[in-house]
């Protein structure tokens, strides 16, 4: 298996990408395909004495920054490594695609160049999060501020795939993040999906409250982009609040540090549950290809967990499940309306 990875994306690249790429290769086995500066790849690796066996790269001197506009990496940057990454992958060079790059360009980018899986109506961003009873995926979480009511059940149908090839949840609980529990609350895109939501081929639960989010009790939730990526950040920054104050309230006096001996396993298992670089990466679900939106600040270990999560994707068959629940809903659309 091949994996295209993105050297130049994120804020520590190429070095930790490059550690990233070399560590999945010794313990995945699989192939990687850097994209970026050949010269400065080959430098870091020697300097930091890192091989570069099963490593191959397609040379650019082109980076988009993040400030760039997204559209410009078809345009002005259209030789940038995320673009020549992104065409790789849609030349079936490699088998996935990973990069810590701007998230708006690899949306961009992933749309027009990998292309969207026939059918789905926009690209979405999928983080897995921790809960009390394992790990959720949030869709979309930024990708799409404004959406229609059945975007929201596709998101639905590519979020159970994922959890189901992927995470092995079974039948994972499906519901619509929402300002209440029952039907009718919310906009019209909310009451409309949940209608729509009840008759897809998902275990649709309901309407999920924000606060509810952390439970565990649903493995998918559901929403627009504008909303889910206010959810998103308010998650991540409780998480590190409790993390900062629980540090402080073990490490303020002698009693405190005694206590934090004694309780140091929960501790350490606690914080590693909460470490995005324990779980890789944001999925883009609805491309024709695996791709996943590493975080910017991603490390080695980040890079070589996103690289997990892309082979996983990619031996789960999560895009040919995706695409067989599209086509039987098409299947029993059309039956449907033969029928009356």
């Amino acid at each position: 298996m091949k994996i295209i990875v993105d050297a130049f994306g994120g804020d520590n690249a190429p070095l930790e990408v490059i550690k990233g790429a070399a560590m999945a290769v010794e313990q995945l086995g699989v192939e990687i395909i850097l994209t970026g500066n050949e010269n400065k790849i080959k430098a870091a690796a020697a300097e930091n004495n890192i091989s570069l066996n099963g490593i191959s790269i397609i040379h650019t001197e082109s980076v988009i920054d993040i400030h760039e506009e997204p559209t410009s990496i078809i345009k002005e940057r259209s030789d940038c490594s995320m673009a020549l990454g992104l065409k790789a992958l849609a030349d079936g060079k490699g088998d996935a695609f990973v990069s810590a790059g701007s998230t708006g360009a690899l949306v961009v980018g992933a749309t027009f160049i990998a292309k969207r899986l026939k059918g789905i109506k926009r690209a979405a961003l999928a983080p897995i999060l921790p809960t009390d009873k394992g790990y959720m995926m949030l869709v979309d979480a930024g990708a799409n501020v404004d959406c229609r009511p059945e975007m929201l059940v596709q998101f639905a149908i590519m979020g159970s795939c994922y959890m189901e090839r992927v995470l092995k949840v079974n039948s994972p609980k499906v519901e619509l993040l929402n300002v209440g529990a029952e039907d009718t609350k919310g906009r019209d895109i909310e009451i409309q999906a949940y209608k729509m939501l009840q008759n897809a081929p998902v275990n649709f639960a309901g309407n999920l409250e924000a606060r509810d989010m952390p439970n565990g009790d649903c493995q998918v939730v559901v929403s627009d982009g504008f909303t889910g990526n206010v959810a998103l950040k308010l998650y991540e920054g409780m998480g590190s609040y409790f993390s900062h104050t629980l540090k402080d309230m073990l490490m303020s006096s002698f009693s405190g540090k005694l206590a934090a001996l004694l309780i140091m396993k929960k501790v350490k298992a606690f914080k590693k549950k909460m470490d995005y670089s324990e779980i890789g990466g944001a999925v883009l679900m609805g491309i024709s290809r695996p791709v996943i939106k590493a975080h910017g600040s991603s490390d080695a270990n980040a890079f070589y967990n996103a690289i997990r999560q892309a082979k996983n994707c990619v031996d789960g068959d999560v895009i040919g499940e995706i695409t067989r629940s599209l086509d039987m809903i098409k299947s029993e659309s059309k039956t449907g309306s033969e029928v009356k």
